[in-house]
């Protein structure tokens, strides 16, 4: 434990509290004292967002606190410290056939605290939601030192205003969570992953169109470029039809239930002018469900960037996408879109060309672009967040009320971006409201 009346080390810019209460210590010393900026971490699976941390940044690990503090399986219902790691307890949930049901990337890596903070979601997300449908309690200490709760462990506590939803996604400039409860959905009996070829993007737009009305119930409906299904087919080792565009369709339920439902939706893709359906079932399901989770995290590109757009402009930025030769995968349902820039982008130069067109499709459409990581030193001519939103200064507003004194990761945050975005231009107002 360290010990709070010894001043903080800069030996290693980091502390590590062992206990919640050591923690709100050690932030209340840093306040009234030195006030360096402060860079709370888990398993380190996203610090490459934003701009560059700064030197002078006191990092705060969590990964002392990493004990499940409350399983009452019952209840449905898990409360866990802020660092433990979400592939361990995904295990302890299953012994007792329940599971969060968010995809999260390198999960033997990330922290209970640190996907709350980033708020990760894959392909599941169109059946069931992100992380703000499933925090239902939450624990966090102020930048000042000063802990407080909001929520509860129990599923049908509303009371006081949603702080939990306030800090899913806040990416610890708000505060640092210190702990968690989540609700839980049970364990899946089967699930499998129908895939189909399409020839043009005006197919799959009629096709998610008539889904929506669909008798079968996915939980998923992905869309490939072929290089994303070239990279995801290598990592999951299951063979994928090959064409323009590949939509996948995800089902779980009992065996009897996936096995109703493949049925219809092989029927609705064949009648959308699919040429050729292949079902991937068991351990191959489990497979691509972990490869298509993974693609997102993009190690290996020099450039990694998230679209959100309106899910009938889904297809349109794709095929531009695809076009300007980007690994390309979306959540069709949900528009969310994760992109690596070809092998060939070796400077900024052609970064920037590809992501101001991109950025051109994703606006007239009412969507943003983010970068989510890219080579050192790019950040400043990429234009990390794009153009400044109608929500900038709300969000800015709640920064200021939380952590008057701007110490919780400064710069990489809504005031890295207020200081980094180009104004709203006449022909995008409302862009982002």
């Amino acid at each position: 434990m360290n010990d709070p009346g010894k001043p903080i080390s800069r030996a290693y810019d980091e502390i590590v509290p062992a206990t919640a209460s050591e923690l709100a210590r050690l932030l209340e010393k840093n306040s009234s004292g030195e006030r360096r900026p402060l860079l709370p971490v888990g398993g380190r699976t996203a610090l490459g967002f934003g701009f560059p941390i700064a030197r002078e940044s006191l990092e705060v690990s969590l990964g002392r606190l990493d004990q499940v503090l409350d399983f009452p399986a019952r209840d449905m219902t898990v409360t866990v410290e802020a660092g433990c790691r979400m592939g361990i307890l995904q295990e302890q949930l299953r012994q007792e056939g329940q599971r969060l049901p968010i995809d999260i990337p390198m999960a033997h890596r990330a922290t209970a605290g640190g996907v709350v903070a980033c708020n990760p979601g894959g392909p599941r997300r169109f059946g069931f939601g992100t992380m703000r449908d499933y925090v239902i309690g939450i624990g966090a200490v102020t930048a000042g030192g000063q802990p407080f709760r909001a929520g509860g462990r129990v599923v049908k506590n509303v009371a006081g205003y949603d702080l939990c939803k306030l800090l899913v996604g806040s990416g610890g400039s708000l505060a640092v969570i210190s702990e968690v409860t989540f609700k839980l959905k049970p364990v899946a009996a089967a699930s499998a992953l129908g895939w189909a070829c399409f020839d043009q993007g005006a197919m799959v737009n009629d096709l998610l169109t008539d889904m929506s009305t669909s008798q079968a119930r996915s939980v998923a409906i992905e869309l490939l470029g072929p290089k994303a299904a070239r990279q995801i087919s290598a990592e999951s080792r299951q063979q994928l039809p090959e064409g323009p565009l590949l939509v996948g369709v995800g089902l779980e339920g009992s065996r009897a239930e996936v096995d109703w439902q493949a049925e219809v939706v092989e029927r609705e893709l064949r009648a959308g002018g699919a040429n050729n359906v292949v079902w991937k079932e068991e351990a191959a399901a489990v497979a691509m469900w972990s490869a298509l989770t993974e693609f997102q995290v993009g190690a290996e590109s020099a450039v990694t960037f998230r679209a959100s757009l309106r899910p009938s402009r889904t297809v349109e930025f794709m095929t531009a996408a695809i076009d300007a030769g980007v690994a390309v995968q979306a959540h069709l349902g949900n528009g969310v879109v994760h992109g690596h820039l070809p092998d060939d982008t070796l400077d900024v130069g052609r970064a920037c060309s590809i992501i101001k067109s991109l950025r051109a499709v994703a606006v007239s459409g009412g969507g943003q672009v983010l970068i989510e990581r890219c080579e050192p030193g790019w950040q400043p001519e990429l234009d990390l967040w794009g153009t400044a939103r109608g929500d900038w200064e709300l969000m800015a507003a709640l920064k200021k009320e939380l952590d008057p004194g701007e110490l919780l990761s400064p710069g990489r945050g809504i005031d890295g971006a207020r200081a980094s975005a180009r104004p709203i231009e006449t022909n995008e107002v409302g862009v982002g409201g």
